[in-house]
């Protein structure tokens, strides 16, 4: 976002972007252990095969394997904190864009000399 009103809209919008960078991390995270998950099902597959034992039975065996079941724990858990993260950086953002606005709302009274209305009220009374 260019050109910032105030700090608070800056540090706002810097702890957004820390926020989507640790997000996208562990979402890296959460593909990592996606990809061990069908690596691993693969080779337990080709292996059952070299024994003759069906697709359908090597995936259910597969499936029921610590390493199986760690890794997609992993990516369900890496997936979980990643929405976590994102949804704390929309929050951020979205501090950073209310911020955004109340700046400009108060340059454009400021500018007019009034109330949020557009009306002119008595000497005084528009400072706050």
């Amino acid at each position: 976002m260019p050109g910032f009103y105030n700090d608070d809209e800056r540090a706002a919008w810097a702890i957004a972007e820390q926020l989507m960078e640790k997000g996208r991390a562990v979402m890296r995270q959460a593909e990592n252990a996606l990809d061990a998950f069908k690596i691993g099902m693969e080779l337990n597959r080709r292996r059952c095969a070299r024994r003759g034992i069906g697709a359908s039975d090597a995936e259910i065996r597969w499936t029921e394997t610590a390493d199986a079941k760690k890794a997609l724990s992993e990516n369900s858990f890496n997936v979980n904190q990643a929405l976590m993260y994102y949804g704390a950086a929309a929050a951020h953002y979205s501090r950073a864009a209310y911020l955004r606005t109340s700046a400009t709302d108060r340059e454009r009274r400021s500018d007019r000399g009034g109330s949020r209305s557009g009306a002119v009220l008595p000497y005084g009374a528009n400072r706050t």
